[in-house]
């Protein structure tokens, strides 16, 4: 039985990117092979060149929410995440710090929208009462960046518009979540119009929410369980992919929210709602990839379900030896980090 532990490595702290590269497609791109676990080294503009004339791309066009608010509460700093809009105003959030977070106090956030705790909830969460509605708040947020990033309020708020636009990959389109599909913040409108001349691009939607950083609270894996997040798969999709595998295209997932959403997809019953739909879907070793050929994805925590997901896919001692290399080779880690093609 495997562990959490099986999938701790260590990271220089110094390898933990704090900003994306200058150019999206400037950031680098290690290339895995999974039969045999040869690594190569490459740009992200080099991709067009590393596929093959049968791939196909399947996108995450979510759109990343400004859910990150920076205020005061009780004359002291504080911030949230806004992770569910509960209608007139009553929102549910990550707090920090939580324990000043009690019921009854007041929140002010930078730019004027006020709340007050209605109730506390685990690990951080609590229930406000906003003096405005979802979509009005948000005009005050900031990009929901990760916390190791570690963009502090003063320079949260100096490179406020520059997070909000590089934290969000240039196809984004359906608004809805809290966190970015990093695998695809490195595709440039270049890279694109490249790849649209000799591959198709399809899209399908995953709302990314807690579930996708949630932490594993279980060495036994077997006992984790994954949070719901919203998926949509149009028809038209899912007909192309069904159309492009039988004529023996291998589908190149961009990013483990593709994964999880195609994986869910295909092990839907055959009576339900297929367009729309919910997944749940923790993927670790030993698990059976039914529509996935390929996967391009970022450099991951460790012991996180991303990383547990991508050594499913590659192997974990391929995986291992690959992050090995990377660090070696000072490779940027996470978010605004650099990014891996496994073939």
């Amino acid at each position: 039985m495997m562990k959490l532990s099986d999938f701790d490595f260590d990271l220089p702290r110094e390898r933990i990117a704090r900003f994306p590269a200058e150019r999206r497609d400037a950031s680098r791109l290690l290339r895995l092979e999974r039969a045999g676990g040869k690594v190569s080294h490459h740009r992200f503009a080099d991709l067009p060149d590393l596929l093959a004339a049968g791939d196909f791309l399947v996108l995450n066009d979510s759109r990343v929410l400004p859910a990150r608010l920076l205020g005061r509460i009780g004359g002291r700093a504080a911030e949230m995440l806004i992770v569910r809009d509960l209608g007139e105003g009553k929102l549910e959030a990550l707090c920090r710090p939580a324990s000043h977070f009690v019921p009854g106090a007041e929140f002010v956030a930078d730019g004027g929208p006020r709340a007050t705790v209605l109730a506390a909830g685990s690990r951080g969460h609590r229930l406000l009462q906003f003096d405005r509605g979802y979509a009005r708040v948000l005009e005050h947020g900031y990009a929901p960046l990760p916390p190791y990033i570690k963009r502090r309020a003063a320079e949260a708020v100096a490179r406020r518009e520059f997070d909000r636009e590089r934290y969000q990959t240039v196809y984004a389109r359906e608004p809805g979540s809290i966190a970015a599909p990093t695998a695809g913040l490195h595709f440039s409108p270049e890279v694109l119009e490249r790849l649209r001349r000799r591959h198709e691009l399809l899209a399908v939607t995953l709302a990314v929410g807690e579930a996708t950083f949630q932490n594993i609270g279980s060495e036994d894996l077997g006992l984790h369980r994954m949070g719901s997040e919203r998926v949509r798969v149009p028809a038209a999709t899912a007909r192309r992919i069904q159309e492009r595998k039988a004529a023996g295209g291998r589908l190149l997932a961009v990013g483990t929210t593709v994964v999880r959403s195609l994986e869910t997809f295909a092990r839907l019953d055959a009576g339900a709602a297929r367009e729309e739909f919910s997944s749940e879907l923790f993927i670790r070793p030993g698990f059976e990839f039914r529509l996935v050929d390929r996967l391009l994805t970022n450099f991951h925590l460790p012991r996180s379900s991303l990383f547990i997901l991508a050594s499913a896919f590659a192997g974990l001692d391929a995986m291992k030896e690959a992050y090995r290399e990377a660090i070696a080779e000072k490779y940027r880690f996470f978010s605004y980090g650099d990014a891996m093609l496994i073939v």
